[in-house]
């Protein structure tokens, strides 16, 4: 699959994504990605995210591809029932350990745990040895469990722009990569 033959939707996670984050540089650069906007970032509600996702994807006129980073992975899964048009595939960048009651702001829990059914189409989950917002273990624990590649991203922080993750052109070729394969 191109990326011109989908719509490739990008779920950022809690805060959304700066102008200088790797989602937002995609959104620029790929014609047919586009962003879910939340209507509260800082306080996210779990229903409020799932249902906005849902609208997204079920108003697309192309097979979905589903690009989430952080919060926006419990997002997608939490999604999926809701969905009436087709997935051809999910990228899940950093998976947040939500069901961890370590995990701040304690709010953020509410988006746990993740369901552990094997998803209905390719994807891939790629996580940091070193992300202070889920362990490694825990990652490829649910991509075990959705059936999911997992690719092992190195001691690279949360993936964001914060650890300096803007331009990202590993995770770049990567998607690439993954799209082909579709």
């Amino acid at each position: 699959m191109k990326a011109s033959e989908a719509d490739i939707i990008l779920i950022p996670g809690y805060k959304n994504a700066g102008p200088g984050h790797w989602q937002s540089r995609w959104e620029q650069k790929l014609s047919t990605a586009r962003r879910v906007e939340q209507a509260e970032w800082t306080k996210p509600v779990k229903e409020d995210w799932v249902a906005t996702l849902a609208e997204a994807v079920n108003a697309s006129e192309k097979p979905v591809v589903l690009v989430a980073h952080s919060l926006g992975i419990p997002t997608a899964i939490h999604a999926l029932p809701m969905f009436e048009k087709p997935v051809a595939g999910a990228f899940f960048v950093a998976p947040p350990e939500v069901d961890n009651p370590k995990i701040r702001p304690k709010h953020l829990q509410t988006f746990g745990p993740y369901p552990r059914d094997p998803l209905p189409f390719p994807s891939i989950v790629i996580a940091s040895r070193n992300d202070s917002f889920g362990s490694f273990e825990h990652a490829g624990d649910i991509a075990n469990a959705w059936g999911s590649a997992f690719f092992d991203a190195g001691e690279v922080g949360h993936i964001n722009e914060e650890d300096g993750f803007g331009p990202w052109p590993e995770g770049t070729l990567m998607f690439g990569r993954f799209l082909s394969r579709l």
